[in-house]
């Protein structure tokens, strides 16, 4: 059984108003990803990324760009060991 890898990621620019969560979670469901993203209060998004470390480097390639409508400035991942388990991957309010 391959390690289970985990990311914190932060993404800043127009991501708010754009479908971000909706479509990363569409991403890491594709990819077998596990954990979360949420909006933040100061307009940024924010993810936890659990499975195999190519699966959740897919999903933060895609974080990157966003999808249409996004404009991504800055995308900060933080790798960590994995902590709480995750059976899916969901979005939180």
């Amino acid at each position: 059984m391959a390690e289970i890898a985990e990311a914190h990621v932060i993404v800043s620019g127009r991501v708010q108003g754009v479908w971000f969560r909706g479509n990363t979670q569409r991403a890491a469901s594709s990819a077998g990803v596990r954990g979360w993203v949420r909006n933040l209060p100061d307009r940024r998004v924010e993810a936890v990324l659990q499975g195999e470390r190519a699966a959740v480097e897919s999903v933060i390639d895609f974080m990157r760009t966003g999808p249409p409508g996004s404009a991504v400035i800055d995308c900060v991942v933080s790798w960590r060991p994995a902590g709480e388990q995750f059976d899916g991957f969901d979005i939180r309010y």
